[in-house]
């Protein structure tokens, strides 16, 4: 255990990417970020940062990845964060797959705007 409270528990993934890689997740049985009750964000997201911190301090990283897969490539069906440190050099390229760029069959403000709609956001 690296650290728990009343909301979240922290521990070392059993499978970690690099030695220190750390999963908070919530006590609160949710399978993705968007299901977090937002009473919950704050105290979820300080964790996150103070451990994103003792991660690097603590093991002396350059810097660290924090990052929460939703459903696609979720191995466990419950809201896991990870704090993994990095150290320049590691060797780690974390874009693995191709880039796929705006064009004018697929333009960037087409994509945008629909994100937009689904938050409600009218641009003001």
């Amino acid at each position: 255990m690296v650290y728990e409270d009343t909301d979240v528990v922290a521990f070392l993934d059993h499978r970690p990417l690099f030695r220190g890689h750390v999963l908070l997740v919530p006590r609160t049985h949710v399978t993705v970020l968007s299901d977090l009750p937002a009473e919950q964000l704050v105290p979820f997201f300080g964790v996150a940062q103070r451990l994103e911190r003792a991660v690097e301090d603590g093991l002396g990283a350059d810097g660290s990845l924090v990052l929460i897969n939703n459903i696609v490539s979720q191995s466990v069906p419950h809201l896991h964060l990870h704090v993994i440190p990095r150290h320049r050099k590691d060797g780690l390229r974390f874009w693995l797959g191709p880039r796929h760029p705006y064009d004018a069959e697929h333009p960037a403000e087409a994509y945008a705007a629909r994100i937009r709609d689904h938050l409600g956001y009218n641009g003001q």
